[in-house]
């Protein structure tokens, strides 16, 4: 594995601990190392925000990755400080953010309380559900073998997952298929906003490659990579109705089922290419 990809799970990600076990009908003893899940509280310009289901690993990528993605800020330059406090609760991450920003959160008076499964955050209305997004512009396209070469390095570099079992990844992927960036998280929504994050505060040129994710697609997870303006997510796992429309509206290239050479393609399959090399 090529070691400037390789994102060592951090001390707080897991503990170890003994656990029974049963193999083939007989009992056992042994340890065990199971990823750890916390409160994460978001807080904005010293008002709470969100409290999401965690882990608490990289917690200044999600927290740029969050504020990006859910529109909070538009920009990572709008972001003026981020520190974060540990204790016996669970964690508070602490933004400071542009004053117009903050302006514009307190108009949408959204509670938000986040769950490590799935469903809407919070919002005040039906009409406010599903957020409009611009159509990317990008005229990136990939080659299939791109993707199934990405999808076949993919699990080596799920470290905490080999610890733990226990976690989702979303990785971000140069167009011809190497995994640059990988993050974790027992919650999907929470690993793609930290990936976001991550790119965000690398300087890499988000457009020029795709994502990659281990779980299904849900609307939610087409949004956050099309306002990272990012056009290709490729799921392990299957897709929602919603995740196509939205994706079709967005231009976003969305696959699932994406395993091996074998995937689906469910709308633009214009941007990938399937020739054979």
């Amino acid at each position: 594995m090529d070691m400037a990809v390789m994102h060592l799970p951090a001390a707080r990600a897991y503990r170890a601990l003994k656990v029974n076990r049963v193999r083939a009908g007989l009992p056992s003893e042994g340890p065990d190392r199971v990823a750890e899940e916390v409160p994460v509280a978001l807080e904005f310009n010293g008002v709470s925000h969100a409290v999401m289901m965690a882990t608490p690993a990289d917690l200044e990528d999600f927290a740029y990755g969050f504020a990006v993605t859910e529109c909070i800020v538009d920009a990572p330059s709008q972001i003026h400080d981020c520190e974060w406090t540990f204790n016996a609760e669970g964690c508070t991450v602490h933004l400071t953010i542009a004053a117009s920003c903050f302006a514009r959160l307190k108009d949408k008076r959204r509670n938000l309380t986040g769950r490590t499964g799935c469903g809407l955050c919070g919002t005040e209305s039906l009409a406010h559900a599903v957020r409009s997004l611009e159509p990317l512009t990008t005229s990136q396209s990939f080659d299939a073998a791109a993707v199934a070469l990405a999808a076949a390095s993919l699990r080596e570099h799920q470290l905490l997952l080999a610890v733990t079992g226990a976690s989702h990844a979303a990785a971000w992927c140069t167009a011809d298929g190497h995994i640059e960036l990988i993050r974790e998280d027992v919650g999907r929504h929470n690993a793609l906003d930290k990936l976001v994050g991550a790119l965000l505060r690398s300087g890499l040129d988000a457009s020029s490659g795709f994502v990659m994710i281990t779980s299904r697609a849900s609307y939610e997870m087409v949004q956050k990579t099309a306002t990272a303006g990012i056009a290709l997510l490729a799921a392990v796992s299957g897709v929602t109705g919603l995740a196509v429309d939205v994706a079709q509206d967005a231009g976003l290239t969305l696959l699932g089922f994406t395993r091996g050479t074998d995937f689906s393609i469910y709308s633009h399959p214009q941007r990938l290419s399937l020739d054979a090399k």
